[in-house]
């Protein structure tokens, strides 16, 4: 059991109720998303994402008027469903929420409402709702890849350090 008066170890998933974490989770940051290609090579992908208060979601297209292909990851997710996600500040000192877990994918037909609600906070509405407008077509299907999250570090570099730098433990022994 925790010590009331200790911070929360990494790990640890009350870190998303922290402010900080509440703060990444609402920003116009993109989400940045490890996994494994198909070819079993690392990638990262940078996503739109919407937190619903219990998962992250980062959908994206599979057909649409203006897509060639379907998006790679959609395919590499379902042979390998594991990925860690990043939602960090480009100031200094930086600030990290990662989040690990296994990440489900759902086909959709039309215009995911996870995706537009992102694109209203990422484009602002009236560009957002422009822009949903030239996707929703009848062709348009997507992938809604999301991710609840079962392992959580938050990093500040003021008061959560990762511990190579004297900061906090990893709490379930993974590296963070």
């Amino acid at each position: 059991m925790r010590n009331p008066g200790l911070p929360l170890e990494q790990g640890d998933l009350r870190l998303l109720e922290t402010e900080l974490a509440r703060q990444l989770l609402s920003s116009r940051i993109p989400a940045r998303y490890a996994f494994t290609g198909t070819d079993g090579k690392p990638r990262v992908v940078a996503s739109w994402f919407r937190w619903t208060g219990d998962e992250l979601v980062m959908p994206t297209f599979i057909s649409a008027p203006h897509i060639r292909h379907q998006a790679y990851r959609v395919r590499a997710l379902r042979a390998a469903s594991d990925v860690a996600v990043s939602i960090d500040t480009e100031s200094f000192p930086p600030q990290v929420l990662t989040v690990r877990r296994l990440a489900e994918v759902d086909e959709v037909d039309g215009v995911d409402p996870d995706y537009a609600e992102a694109a209203r906070r990422y484009l602002g509405e009236e560009p957002a709702s422009d822009y949903i407008q030239q996707i929703d077509h009848p062709q348009t299907r997507m992938a809604r890849m999301s991710v609840r999250p079962q392992w959580v570090g938050l990093l500040d570099f003021a008061n959560r350090m990762p511990s190579a730098l004297g900061g906090l433990t990893q709490g379930t022994g993974s590296p963070g």
